[in-house]
């Protein structure tokens, strides 16, 4: 018996530093792969789908490979499921932190764990950003905007060797919205 997942890919590298896809165009590509229900939600790299692979990373490869040789340059993939996502954001990782003109509530989104020798909570040495909490899947980071801007270049230090990919707080509760509608 299969069992049919829905995920959410989260995609770094879309539509930032001159590299632009329209949206139509990487659903496309994930339904060249096979992917049922392709969806997409804003410009950022969100794409929502379902499948019945088993193997969550041989399908993270297989996407990461078909949109380097369609794009041309590599686009790390992680892939959540809608249960994980909700269950993330259930666990209000950001509980009593307020939100000011100079703070944001960020999820890093992380293909590896951090590295051990990094304390949570942490802060960093500019004091640019809190990284509150961590999982296996994501790091809660509390942004201090300089400026009114996010500066922040280095979560987790030279250390962390996995790929991040980062949404508000707010975003990702609109993506997990969107991906449970059918």
């Amino acid at each position: 018996m299969t069992t049919t997942t829905t995920y959410i890919a989260f995609l770094r590298a879309i539509n930032v530093g001159g590299r632009t896809v329209k949206m139509e165009r990487l659903r496309a590509l994930f339904a060249e792969l096979g992917l049922a229900g392709v969806r997409s939600y804003i410009q950022t790299g969100n794409v929502f789908f379902t499948t019945d692979e088993p193997d969550r990373a041989a399908l993270t490869r297989r996407i990461e490979r078909h949109l380097e040789e369609s794009l041309g340059y590599p686009v790390p993939v992680l892939l959540r499921t809608v249960d994980e996502v909700a269950a993330m954001l259930a666990a209000e990782p950001f509980r009593g932190v307020e939100v000011t003109p100079d703070v944001r509530l960020v999820i890093a989104f992380l293909s590896e764990p951090l590295p051990a020798d990094l304390a949570v909570p942490h802060t960093s040495p500019k004091g640019d950003h809190d990284v509150l909490g961590a999982d296996a899947g994501a790091a809660y980071v509390v942004v201090h905007l300089k400026n009114g801007k996010w500066v922040t270049n280095e979560l987790f230090g030279k250390g962390y060797a996995g790929a991040v990919t980062s949404r508000f707080l707010h975003t990702t509760e609109k993506i997990l919205a969107a991906a449970r509608k059918s």
